[in-house]
């Protein structure tokens, strides 16, 4: 497995299982399966209703906990530092762990105006040992401007939406300037967007001899941006990781940044603020 560094100097593996709607025993499986497979980074949240699932994972699986990375994330409703603080530790009571090797600010909810506060409490969770990398998720360049001048801190990663349809380049050439890890949530799209199935991706994958899955995976890492992939059954977690044999050429990877549909590609929406899964 190849790797990315932080700017806080922790190596996380280019490709991270993500685990959004994995719930109950089914999922304690699926997870089981994956870090059989190779999967050594785990992404969850407190708004996913499974923190406590992905915590039975770890203790289950003989693969030591030294070698495994768990990510959550911190929800809107905890914003303030004092409440902060006090979910974070109460998720780690729910996983059964000591620590989060990462832990997100999951939506700035800029109408809230708390997402400085947020940081901070990130920030002291880290000095107090409770969190090894932090970071956020679904900030823009101004929100991240924001936090570093008001704490002097930068974000290790900023986890966004990214996939074909909606590729995001602006967030993640801020990213790139400021030095913080892109992490691309949802790669292959979600709901009815079909990514798929898009003829120019299927077309490159026939062009590779690899799955369209593969090809924008790929996409994703030749522009210095880790994919959290999320895949149920074995053999997808597997295609999902042999990626490192083959490079996009340059055209090709422009043919995929030429799929963005701007706004109109979005999953989420116009208005974070307006879809309470995600705070």
């Amino acid at each position: 497995m190849s790797y990315f560094t932080l700017n806080d100097g922790k190596q996380l593996p280019v490709i991270g299982l993500g685990t959004v709607h994995i719930q109950g025993a089914t999922g304690l499986e699926s997870i089981l399966t994956a870090l059989d497979a190779g999967y050594r980074l785990i992404d969850t949240s407190t708004n996913y209703h499974n923190e406590g699932m992905v915590g039975a994972a770890i203790r289950r699986t003989p693969i030591s906990r030294h070698e495994i990375l768990v990510t959550s994330k911190l929800p809107g409703l905890a914003h303030q530092y004092d409440m902060a603080i006090k979910l974070i530790q109460e998720s780690l009571y729910r996983t059964g762990l000591d620590y989060f090797d990462i832990y997100l600010i999951h939506w700035p909810l800029p109408k809230r105006d708390l997402y400085v506060e947020a940081w901070q409490a990130l920030i002291d969770a880290q000095k107090f040992g409770l969190i090894r990398s932090i970071g956020v998720s679904n900030f823009t360049r101004e929100h991240l401007n924001r936090i570093i001048a008001e704490t002097g801190v930068t974000p290790a990663i900023n986890q966004i939406e990214r996939h074909p349809y909606f590729n995001n380049l602006e967030t993640v050439r801020a990213n790139n300037e400021l030095g913080i890890l892109t992490q691309a949530w949802s790669p292959f799209g979600r709901d009815k967007l079909n990514v798929l199935e898009d003829p120019v991706i299927k077309e490159l994958a026939l062009k590779y001899d690899k799955e369209p899955s593969q090809i924008v995976i790929r996409w994703n890492l030749q522009q210095n941006v880790q994919p959290i992939v999320k895949a149920a059954s074995a053999k997808h977690q597997l295609a999902n990781l042999d990626v490192l044999d083959f490079e996009l050429q340059v055209a090709d990877i422009g043919k995929i940044n030429a799929l963005d549909r701007g706004e109109a590609g979005r999953i989420a929406g116009q208005d974070p603020d307006e879809y309470e899964e995600f705070e």
